[in-house]
């Protein structure tokens, strides 16, 4: 499956030699990490332990270079041999593996020609048979104690009114305009699915045999994922929001049981806030969930409870540590909690007594966003084993297991790509704000040949959310801005997850600010001081969070020598009532509405500091953007052509806000920005040095623009896929009652 032929070789040398990556002589020295070796990565992903605890089954992500696209592909180790085989893997993409109770059979999804189906996979004898065809995607699929029954979610169409306005009758052979679309939800529209008609995912029960699925849910309501079924069999555990008003409302949701033969709704839990992600006891009589707060505030730190379903009583576990729980599972024969959380830019699996003792088992999961750095990964547990995505700050994921405490790679998927080639070196660095003195964590990545003794232009990269956070894990967009000569700073600054409830929460109610900007400013001095970073060569870039950061600090100061602003918010009256967050951000962003608090709303948009703007700015949005609109791009651009700044807009067809969710996206995103910090970069005698970058580009003809291949999805078919795109983790859904956590606006 790997090393595709590499077509598009020609139109790729143009893109990379006008963004200047090539390397001119010193390239014939050492064998850096180059823009189509994008389409050669892979990573694990969505590990799955089978029952007895010796084989994992996980996702192999991987790339289609002829197609643009990504591709998942399902295999299989045997930690006793050592064995490592595909169970699927062709030109499909596949999601939702989940082992039966005897771990003789998996169950999985799959689509073709729009429709979906669950199937099952028989691995004793290597067939996979159909079970369920379906008109929409399936997900959360959890097989009974028995192995008798598959439970599922999947979304339902909302039954059809009757139209507003009935049209007269078209004369014979008439071509009349579309028919007008009348919208009256709350949430009709979805970054990276446009507007939509009301659906809403209910749970379904079906023969693992196969036959006619059976659906336990109705009404208009969400109910979520995962499904716990009860020891008996009798019904299953879920999470849903049932409040006649849940469109206006974000993180609310309760526990709820469903009986499969009476259908009949019990609700488990009655709290304000959010209860989900359910867990329940080998006995079934403890049930293990997350919460969320409901409070007025950006950033609401997941926590652990514990709660007896023979008497409704429930206690907190972990309430000492300043940390989110991003996952939990019952382990060591439900005396202790596995549990996954962030602290200090890296990602934790670690075991929580039922006392609250923490062991930490390691502090290395990650690697699943490929773009850039961000915490991510998952694990698996059963009998024994944990299953987790590695993360090196020099290769994607891999499959890992603990057992007895000791930790022990399993795959090494890059071996044959980035085994040979040389990669720039992630480095940690703390300093302090000047503007508060807080410290602030960050890193900070080298070109490939770097030489301390020499001076090297450098890339501020500010991270998205802005309660997200980057940490020493691969990202192929830095590597190949490294690979151009680069240095490229990325911080964590206040704000950022991992650090405790009280530094996320710094930047409540005033992002941007000058606050988390001198945040930035005191890291880019305290880079200089260490004698490498050429001060005359700053630039500064960044994301949706990121994307404002960099709008809003060119309002501020003109240090840079040239800044790429990607998806920003220019106008937060504007964004707020024409994006699909509008429902988050105005009840937790900001203490009103903005007809009430317009300017609360002002003061944090980069447009206010228009009149100090004076740094070429490149502006980079898809067209389909509905988390951070094309509109407030557009805002930007034109007010920075009337300034008479030089500025160019470089706009993304077809793309929503995961603007580097397919790879040549993600190569046209760096190539336009290397592009234009090459322009305005000042030209010295050392380009050999610095990785052989070519000279400032002449003229806007050299800006290549933005191409695509039309008509094709950013999201791969299977339901999990389209929950979170791993190349661009700031495209994930802000639809909180199907997604996990979200953050300000990604």
């Amino acid at each position: 499956m790997r090393k595709q032929v590499r077509q598009w070789a020609r139109w790729w040398s143009i893109v990379v030699i006008t963004a200047g990556l090539n390397h001119g002589a010193a390239s014939a020295e050492i064998d850096r990490f180059e823009p189509m070796d994008v389409f050669d990565l892979e990573y694990a992903n969505y590990p799955q332990v089978s029952p007895d605890g010796t084989r994992v089954l996980y996702i192999r992500r991987s790339f289609d270079v002829m197609r643009d696209a990504s591709r998942a592909s399902l295999w299989l180790v045997d930690l006793e041999t050592d064995e490592h085989k595909p169970l699927i893997a062709d030109f499909g993409s596949y999601g939702w593996p989940t082992w039966n109770h005897k771990g003789t059979q998996v169950a999985y999804t799959t689509a073709n020609r729009r429709r979906h189906q669950i199937r099952v996979l028989d691995l004793e004898y290597g067939r996979s048979a159909l079970i369920a065809d379906l008109p929409t995607a399936p997900g959360w699929l959890a097989f009974s104690s028995d192995d008798q029954t598959l439970a599922f979610t999947r979304s339902v169409a909302a039954e059809k009114e009757s139209p507003l306005y009935k049209a007269p009758k078209r004369p014979k052979g008439a071509k009349w305009a579309a028919t007008a679309r009348v919208i009256d939800s709350v949430r009709y529209q979805f970054d990276g699915r446009g507007i939509v008609s009301p659906s809403f995912a209910h749970i379904f029960v079906v023969p693992a045999e196969g036959g006619t699925p059976m659906q336990l849910t109705v009404g208009d309501f969400q109910n979520n994922g995962p499904l716990i079924w009860q020891p008996d069999g009798d019904g299953l555990i879920f999470s849903s929001n049932r409040d006649p008003n849940w469109a206006l409302q974000t993180f609310e949701s309760d526990l709820y049981s469903v009986a499969i033969g009476s259908r009949v709704l019990t609700q488990l839990t009655d709290f304000s806030g959010r209860e989900y992600a359910p867990e329940l006891s080998q006995d079934g009589t403890q049930l293990l969930y997350l919460t969320e707060a409901s409070q007025r505030a950006t950033y609401r730190p997941s926590r652990l409870w514990l709660q007896s379903l023979n008497n409704g009583e429930r206690r907190p576990l972990g309430e000492t540590l300043d940390i989110s729980i991003e996952a939990a599972s019952w382990s060591s024969q439900d005396r202790k909690v596995s549990i996954l959380y962030d602290e200090r830019g890296q990602r934790k699996l670690a075991e929580l007594s039922l006392k609250g003792k923490l062991k930490v088992l390691t502090d290395a999961v990650g690697g699943t966003t490929l773009g850039r750095p961000y915490l991510s990964g998952q694990f698996d547990y059963q009998s024994g084993t944990h299953a987790v995505t590695l993360a090196r700050p020099d290769r994607p994921a891999d499959l890992a297991i603990i057992q007895a405490g000791k930790l022990r790679q399993v795959t090494r998927l890059n071996e044959d790509l980035l085994g040979r080639k040389t990669l720039g070196a992630v480095q940690e660095v703390t300093y302090t704000s000047d503007f508060d003195g807080t410290e602030i964590h960050g890193f900070y990545l080298t070109p490939p040949d770097f030489d301390p003794s020499q001076q090297y232009p450098m890339i501020l990269e500010v991270h998205g959310g802005p309660h997200l956070a980057y940490g020493k894990f691969f990202s192929a967009e830095m590597q190949l801005m490294a690979a151009s000569g680069y240095i490229v700073f990325f911080d964590n600054y206040r704000g950022s997850a991992s650090y405790g409830e009280a530094f996320a929460l710094l930047l409540q109610g005033k992002y941007a600010s000058r606050e988390d900007f001198r945040d930035h400013m005191s890291g880019v001095d305290h880079m200089i001081k260490k004698g490498f970073v050429d001060p005359q060569n700053l630039f500064v870039s960044g994301g949706s969070a990121g994307g404002i950061a960099a709008a809003y600090a060119i309002g501020l100061t003109d240090r840079f020598n040239a800044a790429v602003a990607a998806k920003p918010v220019i106008n937060w009256i504007s964004k707020t009532l024409t994006a699909d967050s509008y429902v988050y951000q105005i009840n937790h962003q900001f203490s009103g509405p903005p007809w009430e608090q317009f300017e609360e709303y002002w003061q944090r948009s980069p447009l206010s500091l228009m009149a100090n703007v004076v740094t070429p700015t490149m502006l980079l949005t898809g067209e389909e953007d509905r988390r951070t609109p094309i509109s407030e791009t557009e805002q930007f651009y034109q007010a920075l052509k009337l300034k008479g700044v030089d500025a160019v807009m470089v706009r993304l067809p077809g793309s929503s806000h995961g603007i580097a969710g397919r790879p040549s996206r993600l190569l046209s995103k760096v190539g336009h920005t290397l592009a234009w910090f090459d322009r305005y970069r000042k030209t010295a005698d050392l380009d050999g040095d610095r990785g052989g970058i070519t000279g400032a580009l002449n003229s806007a003809d050299d800006i290549v623009p933005a191409q695509d291949l039309p008509d094709t999805p950013d999201t791969l078919l299977d339901g999990e896929a389209a929950a979170a795109d791993f190349l661009d983790i700031e495209s994930a859904s802000s639809d909180v009652q199907s997604s996990g956590r979200i953050s300000l606006i990604f």
